[in-house]
């Protein structure tokens, strides 16, 4: 390697590691926010008030998803249980968008990277995004195809024993599942979301009671990890994806893409190739922020920026998950709707912007080169802080503070310890979660004794989320 590439290597790296630096405690806050929503507010109640494709159902889909986890897959994964279900097209794509462009972490982070025109723009833009989708599709929508996707969707995964996980979305596996008091049996697709399952049950106070005892917080704690789990590989991919980007793509490169000047035809062809980056960039959910920092030191107009980072659903990977779920052709209607919606409204957010006079000045702040990263000022202290609370946090898993106990409860499958309601049938001791569940259990033991009381001694809490 020569000098010269070594020193750009190094320069990319910098500029990767620094944005990261510079963003990492709002990404851990946020996260942590999204945590606590995650496991005191129902998502369950949430979703079955979602109502058909009309306003009412649109805004609950849109509030159900700001309320859930930003990663992409995720989003998909819960859309598609939600579609199975009978929701209506647009509140279901409503809901992947929100899911993954209205929660508070994204918004910390293009706050901290673009400056709060973006993040006005983002919050502004995804809601119009919405409406414009809503009113695309209900022009549009092949009503019968989707139908016959519909059946076929539940014909399969019911033909294939599969089962979504009611905690996020994924599919869920029999090596993971539990028999409610209802008799419903519930598979998961790992025991961490099998747990946060079982501790949602059981909670029984409000969450300010929660957050006084071990147990509210390991719930808290088994949420942060999951909600990592999914989203660190995008995080870290688009941090340093974009410091090579800034460092290794030359100007005349941007400058071909995207029309230089001002006017409707720039701002609009700026906007639609701004989605067409986002399609075969391969970087989604929250790792497409700093990339579009890049764009934007490229010379990118506000349009093309902003539209870019609306279209993290659209990318390669993400339209191969909507081809393997629903096939080819409703892949094609997803990918022609939200690219339609999402280059019209980063167009909409520059037009709007620039009659208020608020489009960010580009010329008027330094590059990414010449930025000091790492030195002694708020970041630094907020970077402690957001690092203490993710420590506090993995301590509190790693060594299952409050974690549901040893015991399986054979009716309802929650773990339990030896302090709650107890009986013995047969020379076995099994362990209740409550007196009602101890009931059901004596009224027909044969039904339930085949559950081993006892959870296997091999049980950890370093489980790897999809």
């Amino acid at each position: 390697m020569s000098p010269i590439l070594g020193a750009e290597f190094i320069e990319a790296l910098r500029i990767g590691v620094g944005f990261l630096w510079t963003a990492a405690w709002a990404i851990i806050m946020g996260l942590v926010i999204t945590s606590l929503v995650q496991v005191y507010v129902s998502k369950e109640r949430m979703a079955t008030v979602l109502g058909e494709g009309d306003v009412a159902g649109v805004t609950k889909a849109t509030l159900f998803g700001a309320a859930s986890s930003g990663c992409s897959f995720g989003a998909v994964a819960i859309g598609k249980g939600l579609f199975k279900k009978g929701a209506h097209v647009v509140t279901f794509l409503a809901f992947m968008f929100a899911s993954t462009n209205l929660i508070v972490e994204l918004g910390l982070m293009i706050l901290i990277l673009l400056g709060w025109e973006f993040l006005v723009a983002e919050l502004l833009g995804g809601l119009i995004l919405i409406a414009v989708m809503a009113v695309i599709v209900h022009l549009t929508l092949p009503e019968t195809l989707f139908e016959q996707v519909r059946k076929e969707l539940n014909r399969r995964d019911n033909d294939h024993g599969v089962s979504e996980d009611p905690t996020c979305g994924m599919e869920g596996k029999d090596e993971y599942s539990i028999v409610t008091d209802g008799g419903e049996t519930l598979r998961f697709c790992s025991e961490g979301c099998m747990e946060t399952y079982q501790q949602q049950v059981a909670s029984n106070g409000d969450w300010r009671d929660e957050l006084r005892s071990w147990g509210g917080w390991y719930k808290v704690a088994n949420q942060y990890r999951k909600e990592w789990s999914m989203l660190y590989k995008d995080v870290i991919a688009g941090f340093l994806i974009s410091g090579f980007v800034i460092v290794f793509v030359p100007q005349w490169v941007w400058n071909t893409l995207f029309l230089q000047g001002d006017g409707l035809l720039v701002s609009a062809e700026n906007a639609v190739m701004g989605v067409a980056i986002a399609v075969i960039s391969f970087v989604g959910s929250m790792g497409n922020v700093p990339f579009a920092v890049a764009l934007w030191g490229g010379g990118v107009s506000f349009a093309g920026v902003i539209a870019f980072v609306y279209a993290d659903l659209i990318t390669v990977p993400v339209l191969n998950v909507y081809r393997k779920y629903y096939g080819w052709k409703v892949m094609l209607y997803i990918l022609g709707v939200f690219f339609v919606t999402m280059a019209f409204t980063g167009f909409l957010m520059e037009q709007l912007f620039d009659a208020l006079g608020i489009v960010p000045d580009l010329a008027g702040g330094m590059t990414a080169s010449e930025q000091t990263y790492f030195e002694l000022n708020y970041t630094f202290y907020l970077n402690l802080v957001a690092f203490a609370l993710s420590g506090f946090l993995l301590y509190v898993y790693r060594r299952g503070l409050g974690a549901p106990g040893r015991y399986r409860d054979p009716v309802c499958g929650m773990r339990t310890d030896e302090d709650g309601p107890s009986t013995t049938h047969e020379g076995e001791t099994y362990h209740f979660c409550s007196t009602a569940c101890k009931r059901s259990f004596e009224e027909s033991p044969e039904e339930f004794a085949t559950v081993d009381p006892v959870v296997s001694a091999s049980h950890d809490h370093n489980h790897d989320h999809h």
